[in-house]
């Protein structure tokens, strides 16, 4: 019996010890807040001594100090409980009175694509580079050449990327580009990315002649009077040689090493989440090697091309949980041109139209209404979510009533279906957002980078004071995000939030001052509402308990200085999952 009474009193304490143990574990769990008993056996991080702004809510909010633990926020809250709990058991990152936002979530970008920006022949204008005339564009392919012979031996083409002929003194032509080389192909493509000029050479290596017809959605404009090819190649006509001509000749180390500089590229602009928004098969399988070989560093989220990579829609990546930082989100449609090269489908005539075209010019379509509609069911009927390029007002039209079909044929769900650019939205097209439950991605940096192009040459002055309606949305309800379409674009979100807020062009003038939106509002953009776009709005946007490390330091606090002050923030660091990233 006393045996028994022993063995009783045994498994009672043990009883007892066990439900001790379970309910401490609830607690600990459930408060996130608890420090590890060894130091540094989890790796964990407090942040202090700053501006944290958790972009929570409608209105700023601050918190003195926040807490990681292997990559994910398990406090915020003053800094004296934050030392209490965690000191002398994580590291201690002293902000030393500099900003703490969460990681920058790319609205519409393509990462990939900004790796052979990185690799090509800088041709941007002032302030990203230097080709503001042509002259000085055949100066800096002729430096590139003498400075890159194993990547011309390589693949074959020597490529220029960026020039801008708003900014030019003139159109540059395969005359200006045959002055460089006749004996080597050229291609030098435009800062839209949806036109290029190619050289003699080149377009003999494409078969584009005299007998050659333009392709469906796209142009080859010719020498006046003639049907031979001037080397200015339009859309479709453009694509075509990119993707049949030149990446094909990329081999897969250089594609990697663009992957790798596109990526860090972001990360020194505080983006911890990119998007590749139109992934070619070469760009999808550039993006799963790095995932194999978990070589990522962000987030990385890819929208096939819905026309050359169908098939990338199906990949295991799929969904939206990350596989070693990559998914692939859904898939893109592209519906029209853009502005600054005058190839957007409008629904009036540009302004000024472009040479050789009749007086009605006002751009044209990528293609036909049933066409757009296939695509849209398509995505919708196997649940993927998709994207459409639409800059003209026609364009947008076309988007919106091959959804509204859509909707009506598979059902009107959380589907967040998005329009990226939507720069000549009309009002009653908001209207339709709003019922469609379309997400605009907006593309404010136009105001700065074409601003006074759009008033003075491609939409006249009242519908250029319109383009990228973001606060007419936001009177509407229509939350957005903004972005900047890099690489038309250098990835900068600093550049991004400054043209979003302001609306300041390169001149000085404001392009639309009652579409102008608060700081606060431009941020939101840049993250919370970001993370909405992307279905990532229960781990990502806002710097919340649960969420994932993901914070871009700033050297002053942007919703503290004049709005015309914002252009001059600069990135310190950006942390992603808990570690430095990016460190300037």
């Amino acid at each position: 019996m006393k045996k028994m009474k022993d063995l009783s009193t045994l498994v009672l304490l043990l009883a007892v010890l066990f439900i001790g143990c379970k309910d401490n574990s609830k607690t600990s769990s459930e408060d996130g807040t608890s420090a590890v008993a060894e130091p540094y056996k989890l790796q964990q991080t407090v942040y202090y001594g700053g501006d944290i702004v958790t972009m929570a809510g409608e209105t700023p909010n601050y918190v003195e100090a926040v807490v990681q633990r292997e990559g994910q926020i398990i406090f915020t809250g003053s800094k004296a409980d934050a030392m209490a709990r965690f000191e002398g058991k994580a590291d201690l990152v002293d902000l030393e009175g500099k900003t703490m936002l969460p990681g920058f979530i790319d609205g519409h970008g393509h990462v990939f694509n900004v790796g052979l920006q990185a690799v090509s022949a800088n041709l941007l204008p002032a302030p990203d580079g230097d080709a503001n005339s042509v002259e000085a564009l055949q100066k800096i392919l002729k430096k590139w050449i003498s400075e890159n012979e194993n990547f011309i031996k390589t693949t074959g083409w020597v490529i220029g990327f960026g020039y801008d002929d708003s900014q030019l003194d003139r159109y540059p032509t395969k005359e200006d580009l045959d002055a460089i080389s006749t004996e080597v192909p050229i291609i030098i493509i435009h800062q839209s990315g949806h036109l290029s000029v190619v050289n003699s050479k080149g377009l003999e290596m494409v078969k584009y002649n005299a007998e050659t017809k333009d392709p469906k959605g796209g142009k080859i404009r010719r020498v006046d009077g003639s049907n031979e090819p001037n080397g200015v190649l339009e859309e479709v006509a453009h694509f075509m040689v990119l993707l049949t001509g030149v990446l094909p000749n990329m081999t897969p180390e250089l594609q990697d090493d663009m992957l790798v500089k596109g990526q860090n590229l972001y990360a020194s602009f505080g983006y911890t989440t990119a998007q590749e928004g139109r992934s070619t098969p070469d760009g999808s399988a550039t993006m799963e090697r790095a995932a194999e070989k978990d070589a990522l560093i962000l987030d990385v989220v890819s929208y096939v091309d819905i026309l050359s990579n169908r098939k990338g829609a199906d990949s295991k990546y799929k969904g939206k949980t990350y596989t070693n930082k990559y998914r692939v989100g859904g898939v893109k449609l592209n519906l029209d041109g853009s502005p600054q090269g005058k190839t957007a489908w409008l629904s009036h005539p540009y302004h000024i139209v472009p040479s050789g075209e009749p007086k009605d010019y006002h751009g044209y379509e990528s293609m036909t209404d049933e066409e757009a509609y296939k695509h849209v069911a398509d995505a919708y009927e196997n649940n993927l979510q998709i994207m459409s390029h639409c800059n003209g007002d026609s364009a947008i039209d076309q988007y919106i009533k091959a959804v509204k079909k859509a909707n009506a044929e598979f059902g009107n769900d959380d589907r967040r279906t998005i329009i990226i650019h939507a720069q000549t939205a009309r009002e009653d097209q908001l209207d339709s957002f709003v019922e469609e439950k379309i997400w605009p991605s907006f593309f404010p940096m136009h105001t700065f980078y074409w601003g006074d192009y759009h008033v003075n040459s491609v939409l006249g002055k009242e519908r250029a004071y319109k383009i990228s309606p973001t606060n007419t949305a936001l009177k509407k309800g229509l939350k957005f995000t903004s972005h900047h379409d890099a690489p038309v674009a250098l990835p900068s979100s600093i550049r991004v939030l400054s043209a979003t807020v302001t609306r300041m062009s390169r001149s000085g003038a404001v392009i639309g001052p009652e579409e102008r939106v608060t700081t606060y509002q431009g941020l939101k953009a840049l993250t919370d509402w970001a993370a909405y776009q992307h279905f990532e709005e229960a781990t990502k946007g806002t710097i919340e308990k649960g969420k994932v490390a993901d914070f871009v330091i700033l050297d002053k606090n942007p919703l503290k200085i004049d709005p015309l002050e914002l252009e001059n923030l600069n990135v310190v660091a950006t942390y992603k999952g808990g570690k430095a990233i990016y460190n300037k």
